[in-house]
């Protein structure tokens, strides 16, 4: 019997560019990220004097050993660790039992500490937001966001220090915001370079609040407007600067197509290629980026117990 078909000669995208391709009819790519090449081979190549690294995903997350982080470190030991952050972006220490002074401590070495307004905290010490989740209270952290864009000088960075996890479930990741801007075709990068996204704590916190405690708020934190392209302060380097939770509205544009374009920018951390995931073990510390990367906590532990303590440090207004 003649076949019907005729085998195929060679593997059909092996005429296509090295490049990702848009799904047809979706805000999809498909395809290699190729724009990640770069800075997978830049990071594979750096050495450091005081800790060793070991890189965890394409093109950000080093797992850091050979230091204690409840120390009293050196300014030298500090530098080089303010510089793996803004080359891998978030970096990740395993068995550091930090009591809340030293996790203080710690963290203010690298700038101003944060009091959140919204959150409770650890009772002795303000600076240290505590997340503790169980069946009474569950974790709703599973969206793709910065931390504390409403503000008008939003988080530098942030430190989280996992005091009890589940046997399962839990894991926090985390998604590169420069390949996230890279990965954008040129007409996009043109429309948005100039917008501005209006920020708004309400979104996420102001339906807990009374009407009359909302209103007090409202005037401590007015909504902001923040670039939707940021340039890092240190880095140099442009990043995404929009999510779900805070971002109201796009100044000055339609409602329903800011909300359209908003959210096709979101499902750029979406990608895997642009992720890295944490698997928490007790005392696991990550130290991340909250300009560089986004982050999502998952929620499938439920009702297990989860107990996270956070401490924000101060950074400044976005910019271009």
């Amino acid at each position: 019997m003649t076949p019907t078909t005729v085998p195929a000669a060679q593997d059909p995208t092996a005429t296509l560019d090295a490049r990702p391709v848009r799904l047809p009819g979706y805000p999809l790519i498909t395809g290699p990220f190729t724009h990640l090449a770069v800075e997978r081979d830049r990071l594979a190549a750096l050495r450091w004097q005081h800790f060793d690294a070991v890189q965890v995903g394409s093109t950000l997350g080093a797992e850091i050993s050979g230091i204690d982080l409840a120390a009293d470190l050196a300014d030298e030991v500090i530098a080089e660790l303010r510089q793996a952050l803004h080359d891998y972006k978030v970096l990740f220490f395993r068995d550091q039992p930090m009591p809340p002074a030293q996790h203080v401590a710690f963290a203010r070495r690298f700038g101003e500490l944060e009091v959140h307004p919204f959150v409770p905290s650890n009772t002795e010490h303000p600076e240290l937001v505590r997340f503790q989740k169980s069946a009474q209270v569950s974790g709703f952290e599973n969206t793709w966001h910065h931390d504390v864009t409403w503000r008008e000088q939003p988080s530098m960075g942030a430190i989280l220090h996992a005091l009890s996890v589940p046997d399962l479930g839990g894991d926090t990741l985390f998604s590169d915001m420069y390949a996230a801007y890279d990965a954008l075709d040129a007409e996009t990068k043109d429309l948005i370079a100039d917008l501005d996204a209006v920020h708004d704590f309400t979104r996420a916190f102001g339906h807990a609040l009374p009407e009359e405690q909302r209103a007090i708020m409202r005037a401590k934190h007015p909504a902001v407007r923040h670039p939707i392209v940021c340039t890092h302060p240190v880095t140099g380097r442009r990043h995404l600067y929009v999510n779900r939770i805070f971002v109201d509205h796009v100044a000055g544009m339609d409602p329903d197509a800011g909300a359209e374009l908003i959210d096709r920018l979101c499902r750029q951390a979406d990608y895997p290629e642009h992720q890295t995931r944490l698997c928490w073990e007790p005392h696991t510390v990550a130290f991340w980026d909250n300009r560089a990367v986004q982050h999502y906590a998952a929620s499938d532990y439920w009702p297990a117990v989860r107990v996270m303590e956070r401490a924000s440090i101060a950074g400044t207004r976005p910019h271009r």
